[in-house]
């Protein structure tokens, strides 16, 4: 990835990073306050038989779990094991992208690692499978000549199949990314997640 592009990811990461951290916050001290109610609760008052096993719940899934939607994408399958999300939007060449990366971390040096990457990416220019093919090239700074692409279909959509990476075109000017770190997880990981990765056909 050129300067120029790093730079501005960096721009946006930070302010999308400060913003999680305050969501984060902020929810923590909403669970701190429930979880202080409900003990402070007879088991009787909330509806739960303290002698009776049968009312046992299991915890509801966790952030990393739980379905949901970014840009008009539905986000139903995540691999187990993976870290804290962040959102990020930028912009190259005309083309806007917008990403949540989930990333475990930091270990005792502090650093992250990046364990998987949504896009979808939106542009006039994305007419096709071929045009996002050779943009992709051109953007991940890949020789055309030595990119090794495997066709894939991904769900109803067409696209290719790199080494822990694989894009499809969904319609004339949007198109979908997933990147995943090969060395924890799987190909079928990275394929069940893109497949799960798609419009929100409920808008």
């Amino acid at each position: 990835m050129s300067l120029s592009k790093l730079l501005r990811f960096r721009l946006f990461r930070s302010h999308a990073g400060s913003v999680t951290r305050r969501i984060v916050s902020a929810g923590a001290i909403g669970l701190v306050a429930v979880g202080m109610l409900l003990l402070a609760t007879p088991a009787s008052a909330v509806g739960l038989d303290p002698d009776s096993s049968s009312h046992h719940h299991p915890l509801p899934p966790s952030t990393q779990q739980r379905a949901c939607i970014m840009d008009g994408f539905v986000i139903d399958h995540l691999p187990g094991g993976i870290g804290s999300p962040s959102d990020f939007e930028y912009e190259w060449e005309d083309i806007v992208f917008h990403s949540r990366v989930w990333e475990t971390g930091p270990d005792p040096e502090g650093a992250t690692v990046v364990d998987l990457t949504v896009k979808t990416i939106r542009g006039d220019k994305l007419t096709d499978l071929a045009e996002l093919r050779d943009f992709l090239t051109e953007y991940h700074e890949k020789d055309p000549d030595e990119w090794q692409l495997t066709p894939a279909q991904i769900g109803q959509y067409d696209g290719y199949l790199a080494e822990g990476q694989v894009f499809y075109f969904i319609s004339p000017g949007v198109a979908a990314e997933v990147s995943i770190d090969r060395s924890r997880f799987s190909e079928n990981d990275l394929l069940k997640t893109a497949e799960g990765f798609h419009p929100d056909e409920s808008a």
